[in-house]
Order: C-alpha cells, then sequence, then structure tokens
C-alpha cells in the first residue's frame, strides 16, 4: 500500500522518513498536489496546519482513497467530512511529540487516535505502532482538552523557561539558558519519576516570606511576569496540599 504524505513541514517530512524506514511505499507532496498525489494511494495523511485541513481534504481527488486521515492532537475527524462524503474512512493520528525539524524520530512516541469506524481506528493503530509509536485513543469529545495539556507541558513549557531565562538576564546574569537547562531537564525528570513529589522549593515548603521577596524582586525587575509567577504559585500550593493530603 502507497501512504501519500500530504505537507512538507517537520510533521509531514519526519512521519514520511519514519514510513520509509519501517518498509512503507511513501508519497511525500505539498498542499498544493493532493489531488496528483492521492491517485492511486492506499491511504492519505494530511499534515498542514489544522486551519488547512478541510481545504488540502477537499482538494484530493473524486476517487478519495478508502482511507484519509489528519495528525492534528485538537481537531475532531469533521474537518475530514468531504472525503468521507466521497466514501472514505477517516482517521487521525497525533503524535505526542514536539518536532523540532523534519527529521525528528517518533519511535516510542505516545500516539493520540481516533477513527470513524473500526476499520479506520484499526488503521491508525496499526500504522502508529508501525512506525514505532504508542498509540492510544482519545474521544472526539475530549480532542481540545487533551491538545491543550500537550500544549501546556510542550509549548507552555517553552514560555516558562524563556521567561526564566529573561529574568536572569535581566538580574546581570549572562548565558541563561545554558545555566538553566541542567535545572530544568533535572526538574523534567523528577517529574516524570515521581510526580507532585517532586515539587520543591519556597512554595512547597510554606515559605512565604522567600516567596514575597520573589514578588518584589518581580515587580521591580520584571513586573510583566509576576501575573504569571502568582498563578503558578497558587497552583503548586493546591499541588503541594494535595500531595500532603491537605486541602489546598
Amino acid at each position: 500500500m502507497t501512504l501519500a504524505v500530504i505537507g512538507r513541514g517537520r510533521v509531514g517530512r519526519s512521519l514520511a522518513l519514519a514510513a520509509e524506514l519501517s518498509g512503507i511505499e511513501v508519497r511525500l507532496a505539498g498542499h498544493d498536489e493532493a489531488a496528483e498525489s492521492s491517485g492511486d494511494a492506499g491511504a492519505i495523511l494530511i499534515c498542514v496546519p489544522d486551519d488547512a485541513i478541510a481545504s488540502v481534504c477537499s482538494r484530493i481527488g473524486t476517487d478519495a482513497p478508502p482511507l484519509v486521515g489528519h495528525v492534528s492532537g485538537a481537531t475532531t475527524l469533521g474537518a475530514l467530512a468531504s472525503a468521507i462524503e466521497r466514501g472514505a474512512a477517516a482517521f487521525s493520528l497525533h503524535p505526542l511529540q514536539t518536532f523540532a525539524d523534519g527529521e525528528t524520530a517518533v519511535e516510542g512516541t505516545p500516539a493520540a487516535i481516533a477513527g470513524s469506524t473500526d476499520g479506520a481506528l484499526d488503521f491508525a493503530r496499526d500504522l502508529a505502532a508501525t512506525l514505532g509509536m504508542r498509540p492510544f485513543e482519545v474521544a472526539e469529545e475530549n480532542r481540545a482538552a487533551y491538545h491543550a495539556a500537550a500544549a501546556i507541558a510542550s509549548n507552555l513549557l517553552v514560555a516558562l523557561e524563556e521567561s526564566a531565562a529573561e529574568l536572569l538576564e535581566r538580574a546581570g546574569v549572562e548565558d541563561a539558558r545554558e545555566l538553566l537547562s541542567p535545572l530544568v531537564l533535572r526538574t523534567a525528570a523528577n517529574w516524570a519519576e515521581r510526580g507532585p513529589d517532586a515539587l520543591t522549593g519556597p512554595v512547597a515548603r510554606g515559605d512565604a516570606a522567600t516567596v514575597e521577596r520573589h514578588r518584589a524582586a518581580l515587580a521591580d525587575t520584571a513586573p510583566q511576569l509576576l501575573p504569571l509567577y502568582d498563578a503558578l504559585a497558587r497552583r503548586a500550593e493546591a499541588i503541594a496540599g494535595e500531595s500532603l493530603g491537605q486541602v489546598p
């Protein structure tokens, strides 16, 4: 079976490469090549930004392949309605991973799957397993919440660490990212191993005086970060209370 991958971005190129390495015949094409690339393909995997999925899907040839899927985390199978109307079964396969380039390895990566039919769901599961990923199902009505969790864990983590680096640089310390990286990586490893028990620091130990000194320093040095600090400190306090079996 030929798998047509539509989208030459980082995700599309990475999945096409993984498929080729797995022995799948792959046809990688751009947005504007959706019609001709679908041809005799057994399945199409649309790897384009969320707001372009429906449009690309509508450009697939009249004789839609039996299986059409997308890789969006937040988008439901409704975006593939035009293919379903032409008799295709729809599926989705979202790698729970960040893609820094077009050669990002996906082996061992969890992948959220869904299907409009049992056969489509089985195909998504088999494709994920063939690429070395670990498939798990997410209900259609929960897709946005699932993807929000992924965004918090990945995208917003980058925003958080950039905020920390900015504050350190404003405090007169150079090479902030290099200095903070060991702390960030160790914290991530601790959380993976221990969950909420990985929480340390002044909030976890109830050191209100230090927290107030932090707030005063932020108000003076980077006031735009104070609301972020307050929101995260409240969340950390709640987690610390839950970890100790207390009511936050």
